[in-house]
């Protein structure tokens, strides 16, 4: 009784395959299937590597929210030199809820050379190269997000000559805890004091003469400070043509959060538009000479996440690329034989000349005279 279940239950299953097997003897091989089949296995092994390239790529998806953190508060990293001495220049930060945070909470002032050696040089020359790139290929920034925490940092090295030159530059360099709000970081003439208004520099004891602010800007930064994240403003230098010159820097900050297989880091990106122009009262240019950046916080948040394709979509894609090419090259090795064979049997038909045979009463057939079995031989 169970071999009989057995038994059906086996034959069964041989009505259910739908991958019916062909005898060998039945089966026909040809040169041009030979070809195609060559064909055919060669491109299969070609997509696959291709495909297996794209399922170790990442890339980085954007979602977009509107940022409810308003109590926290905004880091400043800085890393700026301007050629003045250290006496001469104050810096400091004004928001919009008239709060003033003096240079003293966190930057250091030190005394440097502003020319830079050929080894800083080359550096720079390099970083504004990639600025420049990634001003053409805004997709170049997902590359610079992967590679966080492995690139080097953008800060130039300190100087190797040993000069004996003294110092005629201050580098003013650190980072300050700002408000969440809108502000005016800037860099002028005289130290910063407080006053109930609002604030003031002491830059009457400054000579005119001594007002240079062609500067240099290593790194700006807002948020955590991530090594290999190359901004907009790194690298960036500026040279004044006049004594009262103003600088301005329009910044837009984006909260950004960052999270890839190497890192997680709520850091901010940001856009910036520059402006200078020469301070001349009589000509109706009026301001305060120095360097002004102005930033803006935007209210969204960007959540940069690296993404990987799963492993499962991976096969799918694997089946379709094996599955589509045999199909194919199947249907187009059947369309191609069946023309070929539409082709040869014209040729052959063609070279069958019709030949007169004479009849008894004088007419002529044109027919083609039949073979028959002794006409073989």
């Amino acid at each position: 009784m169970r071999r009989l279940n057995r038994k059906k239950t086996l034959n069964l299953m041989k009505e259910l395959d739908a991958f019916p097997k062909v005898p060998e003897s039945y089966v026909e091989t040809s040169a041009s299937g030979g070809t195609v089949s060559l064909i055919a296995f060669t491109t299969i092994a070609f997509l696959t590597i291709m495909e297996f390239m794209v399922y170790r790529d990442t890339w980085m998806k954007y979602e977009y929210e509107v940022d409810k953190d308003f109590t926290s508060k905004l880091r400043i990293n800085i890393d700026i030199t301007v050629a003045m001495r250290c006496q001469y220049v104050g810096a400091d930060v004004l928001d919009l809820a008239e709060t003033m945070v003096a240079s003293a909470d966190g930057l250091i002032y030190e005394p440097v050379i502003f020319e830079l050696t050929p080894q800083q040089k080359e550096l720079q020359r390099m970083l504004q190269l990639i600025q420049s790139r990634l001003q053409e290929e805004h997709s170049l920034q997902d590359v610079i997000f992967k590679s966080a925490f492995k690139s080097a940092s953008t800060a130039l090295p300190p100087r190797e000559d040993n000069s004996l030159q003294s110092p005629d530059a201050c580098r003013i360099h650190g980072h300050l805890y700002v408000n969440k709000v809108a502000g005016n970081f800037h860099i002028t003439v005289g130290k910063a004091i407080p006053h109930p208004r609002g604030h003031a520099h002491l830059a009457a004891l400054v000579s005119h003469e001594s007002y240079n602010f062609s500067h240099r800007i290593d790194h700006l930064s807002f948020g955590e400070l991530i090594p290999g994240i190359i901004n907009p403003l790194d690298g960036t230098e500026k040279i004044a043509s006049d004594h009262n010159q103003m600088f301005q820097y329009f910044i837009t900050v984006v909260p950004t959060k960052l999270h890839t297989y190497k890192i997680s880091a709520e850091t901010h990106q940001f856009s910036v538009t520059e402006r200078e122009r020469v301070i001349n009262h009589a000509a109706g240019s009026h301001g305060v000479s120095g360097i002004f950046m102005k930033y803006d916080i935007s209210s969204l948040m960007v959540t940069v996440t690296e993404e990987h394709m799963p492993f499962w979509q991976f096969l799918v894609r694997l089946c379709g690329i094996i599955g589509g090419i045999f199909s194919t090259t199947g249907i187009l090795h059947g369309v191609g034989r069946f023309v070929a064979e539409i082709i040869f049997c014209r040729f052959r038909l063609g070279s069958y000349k019709s030949t007169s045979v004479p009849l008894p009463d004088g007419h002529t057939s044109n027919h083609l005279p039949l073979i028959t079995e002794n006409s073989t031989h």
